[in-house]
């Protein structure tokens, strides 16, 4: 089998150790009606009603669309305009606590076929919750011939560790989601995709799937970007996913690890997707550690919880290091796909200079990119080279920024050619 080109990252796991804590509850919470890919919801609230936790606040008719649910009981303060972090507006509740945590009457789906399943789903607001924030739902209604279930337990970005303590606190509910995907979509083998450097992870799940031969725990090598998709899908079933298709076209279904444990507790108690598993790191962060935080939290709740003077952070990022986004202020709230946070208290902007052909970038490129030859047609602006360099097959995993000597912003430019070919 062909060896797929990777890097070698330090991976901090400083918070592996640390069992989530439960957040106290804020004062108030601002939901996005836009948390997953597709069609924005529409609230369901008006201002001034009282809500409870795991109300319905937002839906939409479209197909690509998942509801929205209050994380807290309170009062609608307001719905306002909302810029999310790829510029995009949309609206967002605004609720203010009670303080009593009432929650709305949440009871378990009734499930007796993949229909009643896939519609049990949509309801819960479950959307892919490694970061892409695709509709569950619409990904397990596939038409399309499909033989094996991965579940992406890799989580090779430093620092991040909630998907790592999902499987530590709570395995029993990952496995119990991988067995009722599989009872109700019919797909035969389910491949638990872990890395060696989880290894009580990866024993523990051995011995919970010994007697179940068609679930497969699989040890893959902590390089990066081990857990993107594309390289996931190659690495656990050696199948090629090329450029314009998706896993289910090599009869293939991807699903991070903390989705389908969400999926089992929400058969369990029929408690929406309210609460995120989040982790809080960085040099600003007096006491790194994994949260359980109500969806809406700003994130200064989230550093004040850990010890952290907000006035401190320098640089403040959504997501891992190779792959999250930068943000503005601390008063952003925690969505749906939120898994970690970062904040440092010192942060200098690399500089920029010019390209020394040493062909790093290439080298570390694990969908065989040229990136320095993709710069170039970026800024000549020229749409067909960059198709014939395939630039629709970046992943924007980062790797080629990483190990450029001259700090050029190779995969952020990748992202801007997608659009200019758009």
């Amino acid at each position: 089998m062909y060896k797929l080109k990777s890097i070698t990252l330090d991976h901090k796991k400083n918070t592996a150790g640390t069992e989530a804590q439960k957040l106290p509850l804020p004062s108030k919470v601002l939901i996005p009606m836009s948390m997953h890919i597709g069609v924005p919801c529409e609230p369901t609230v008006k201002k001034g009603d009282h809500v409870f936790t795991g109300q319905k606040i937002g839906d939409s008719d479209a197909p690509l669309s998942v509801p929205i649910h209050a994380s807290i009981s309170g009062t609608v303060s307001d719905i306002k305009d909302y810029r999310l972090l790829n510029g995009k507006v949309c609206k967002a509740v605004e609720i203010e606590s009670d303080g009593k945590e009432e929650t709305a009457e949440c009871t378990p789906p009734e499930i007796t076929d993949k229909a009643s399943f896939l519609k049990a789903v949509r309801e819960s607001g479950v959307c892919g919750l490694g970061g892409a924030g695709f509709p569950t739902h619409v990904k397990l209604d596939f038409k399309k011939e499909i033989d094996t279930l991965v579940i992406n337990a890799a989580e090779c970005e430093p620092y991040i560790t909630s998907d790592y303590r999902q499987m530590v606190e709570k395995p029993e509910d990952v496995l119990g989601g991988v067995k009722l995907v599989m009872k109700y979509t019919g797909i035969p083998k389910t491949v638990i995709a872990i890395e060696t450097n989880k290894p009580d992870v990866i024993e523990d799940f051995l011995k919970l799937t010994s007697d179940i031969p068609e679930i497969e725990v699989l040890s893959l090598p902590s390089t990066y970007p081990q857990g993107a998709e594309k390289v996931l899908v190659y690495s656990a079933t050696g199948r090629i996913v090329g450029e314009g298709e998706i896993p289910a076209d090599k009869k293939v279904i991807v699903m991070n690890v903390s989705t389908v444990a969400f999926i089992y507790r929400y058969t369990q108690n029929g408690i929406p997707l309210i609460s995120r598993r989040i982790t809080v790191e960085g040099t600003a962060v007096k006491k790194p550690l994994n949260v359980f935080a109500p969806v809406g939290t700003q994130v200064s709740e989230l550093l004040k919880f850990t010890g952290t003077d907000v006035n401190t952070v320098k640089k403040l990022v959504a997501g891992g290091p190779m792959m999250g986004s930068c943000l503005l202020s601390t008063d952003t709230p925690v969505v749906k796909t939120s898994n970690s946070f970062l904040a440092d208290s010192e942060y200098t902007e690399p500089v920029t200079t010019a390209c020394i052909r040493c062909g790093r970038c290439v080298r570390a490129c694990a969908m065989e990119l040229m990136p320095l030859r993709l710069e170039k047609a970026y800024r000549d602006k020229n749409k067909n080279e960059l198709k014939r360099l395939k630039v629709g097959l970046c992943m924007n995993c980062g790797a080629c920024t990483y190990v450029c000597p001259a700090n050029r912003k190779l995969a952020e430019t990748n992202q801007l050619a997608k659009l200019l070919i758009r």
